[in-house]
């Protein structure tokens, strides 16, 4: 499939409701509306195109952008292409597509280190949602990287910009979950670290207590690591 007819199927997914939707959550820009149901019927019909997920993402359209990540290559990402696209990332829904396949690439722990200490906005807050993905994966963090991750949340979190203290919200409780001796230290940090506010505009959706999150959600991964070594 090429270009021209993903973009034309693009179109055709695309409704008034959803552009609603995402534009009251953040979206800017050029963009269909198009559902996630629809963009993983893409996915399954394209699989992995590297060539295509690049042009896509050229094309700027938030669509296409987030399609673009879903085919895309991870093995094939230079670390200079990484660096062109975050800097083409300018909302929360683009940023947590993109920080999922950054994630993946050689140059994962690499760029979420740069981009976490990044004067760019939006590359900071794909740094920050990079950071529960890399703990999931055996050996991409060692255990001082997830402690001074942890240090640096409690340090400046609060004095942090609206999206990114989101983002490192939800790296807290990555590093509480997916790192089991960070646990306890996730929670008590959580607990110094007081209330997030984050201004979700005119949108349902809250911020989680990571406090009251962290014990639940590293349960269940718990749970679900001993159903696999059974398995």
């Amino acid at each position: 499939m090429n270009k021209t007819r993903v973009l034309e199927r693009l179109k055709a997914y695309g409704t008034v409701q959803n552009r609603k939707i995402y534009a009251r959550h953040g979206m800017t820009g050029k963009f269909y509306g198009v559902s996630y149901a629809n963009l993983g019927k893409l996915r399954k019909e394209i699989k992995t195109d590297q060539r295509l997920a690049e042009q896509l993402w050229g094309s700027r359209i938030k669509d296409a952008q987030v399609l673009a990540t879903m085919v895309a290559d991870p093995s094939a990402f230079k670390a200079s292409l990484l660096d062109s696209w975050v800097e083409d990332v300018d909302c929360r829904g683009i940023a947590g597509a993109f920080s999922t396949v950054a994630a993946k690439t050689r140059f994962g722990k690499n760029r979420m280190q740069k981009w976490t200490r990044s004067k760019n906005t939006w590359a900071k807050v794909v740094g920050w949602y990079m950071v529960p993905d890399l703990t999931r994966m055996p050996g991409a963090l060692t255990g001082a990287e997830c402690e001074a991750l942890l240090e640096t949340i409690e340090d400046t979190i609060q004095g942090s910009g609206n999206w990114v203290r989101y983002a490192m919200n939800n790296a807290l409780i990555g590093l509480g979950t997916w790192a089991p001796k960070l646990e306890k230290q996730a929670i008590a940090a959580a607990r110094r670290i007081g209330k997030i506010e984050v201004d979700h505009g005119e949108t349902g959706c809250k911020t989680p207590d990571a406090v009251t999150y962290i014990p639940k959600a590293a349960a269940h991964a718990r749970k679900q690591a001993t159903k696999h070594k059974r398995g």
